[in-house]
């Protein structure tokens, strides 16, 4: 029995794990989530900056029409901070460094001429303190920066850095093995005879996940149910998660679900009412009721052709993920850019290719030759879900998106 992607998707959610915490080094966390507040150890900026290179001075000075300043001397970033002694001096002043003392405001190189150790302003209006980054302004001492169960990118990372953060908690990563099955799949380095392909699915499985940061192991595994069984056994007990690419549709070689169900595997749903993907298949591995498996094993068992592993990566497990993480994915739409009939009562995963008009996000779908095209998938940068309530999809109308660009 089929059931609908929103039934589905409600199904692997509702399983997903937590797989605990660990520390790391904090350059090797970036797409990691966070799972602890990162707070200031110091007010930030921890001094009053100078933000240009320039002359400091005094902004009384030069309200009272003062417009020439000696130079008293020169405050270099990194350096001690030194002190004007004289109201009518500047210093001058590079960016980064500490604002000297008894100054308050400065005035760029852009705009003054210096002659005979005099700088003279060149233009009419300053004002008081500008080009200068207050000390605490970005945050105070103690103050929170970064919230837990941020994903950590570049920008994070520098904030880390900035703090002294060394080590960072982050969740962990489910142990993942990516399964390929099938006599007609040979190795990539290999020449194939003329009724065998290339294994493809497992490596855009691995990059799919790498992307995510999620270390994957593979295996490959030929239509023999005994190998098949002996396998999986094994890997059940050593993995938080299982990804196979095919062997769960009707043909006579397809062995999974039976395997599965033998090993103790509780199936979730088979069979979903979409296209591409239908004949996906989804299980959890209780420990509790079959002691021979260690792990609360997800078993995720996508159809074999690459369409269709492709986008149920994209739209079951990775929600899956961020949802296993403490996370919710933010749903992404786009305006469909042209009209689209489908009359099967199915969901539809479309190939589209995204593009920004007026500030809008526009889906412009392409031509594909059906689930086993996979050189369709280099021509788009995302699916746009169409639902199975309709047949016909004008243009202008507004669906769900999945991007993989």
């Amino acid at each position: 029995m089929m059931i609908s992607v929103d039934k589905a998707t409600q199904i692997v959610i509702s399983n997903s794990q937590y797989f605990g915490e660990e520390v790391i080094p904090f350059l090797k966390s970036t797409q990691r989530v966070l799972k602890e507040p990162i707070t200031a150890d110091r007010d930030f900026p921890p001094f009053d900056r100078v933000s240009m290179d320039g002359i400091a001075i005094s902004y009384n000075a030069f309200k009272k029409g003062q417009r020439a300043f000696e130079i008293e001397g020169i405050q270099a970033a990194g350096s001690t901070q030194i002190s004007m002694t004289n109201s009518a001096h500047c210093i001058e002043v590079m960016t980064g460094a500490i604002l000297p003392k008894n100054t308050d405001t400065v005035i760029r190189y852009e705009d003054i001429s210096i002659q005979n150790n005099t700088a003279t302003v060149l233009i009419a209006n300053v004002n008081k303190c500008q080009n200068v980054h207050s000390k605490g302004k970005d945050g105070k001492k103690h103050t929170q920066l970064v919230a837990p169960n941020t994903i950590i990118s570049a920008a994070e990372i520098g904030v880390l850095a900035t703090v002294g953060k060394v080590l960072v908690k982050v969740a962990k990563q489910p142990k993942v093995m990516v399964i390929s099955t099938g006599d007609e799949l040979v190795s990539v380095a290999d020449s194939p005879l003329k009724h065998q392909i290339r294994r493809s699915n497992v490596f855009t499985i691995v990059s799919l996940l790498e992307r995510i940061k999620i270390p994957v192991e593979t295996a490959h595994i030929k239509d023999d149910k005994l190998l098949l069984k002996e396998a999986v056994k094994n890997y059940l007990k050593q993995y938080d998660v299982l990804l196979f690419s095919g062997a769960v549709s009707k043909g006579k070689f397809d062995f999974l679900p039976e395997i599965l169900e033998e090993l103790g595997v509780e199936k979730k749903f088979h069979r979903v009412a979409q296209r591409p993907g239908k004949p996906f298949w989804f299980g959890v591995s209780d420990s509790n009721k079959h002691p021979n498996n260690n792990n609360n094993t997800v078993v995720f068992g996508f159809p074999g052709n690459p369409v269709s592993t492709f986008v149920n990566c994209l739209v079951y497990f990775y929600p899956w993920y961020y949802k296993s993480l403490g996370l919710e994915l933010k749903e992404e739409t786009a305006i469909l850019a042209k009209d689209v009939t489908f009359k099967p009562t199915l969901t539809y995963f479309l190939q589209v290719t995204l593009t920004s008009k007026f500030g809008h996000l526009v889906a412009t779908p392409i031509d594909g030759n059906g689930s086993g095209d996979l050189v369709s998938l280099v021509h788009a940068n995302a699916f746009i879900e169409l639902p199975a309530n309709k047949v016909e999809f004008k243009s202008g109308e507004v669906f769900k998106i999945f991007r993989y660009r």
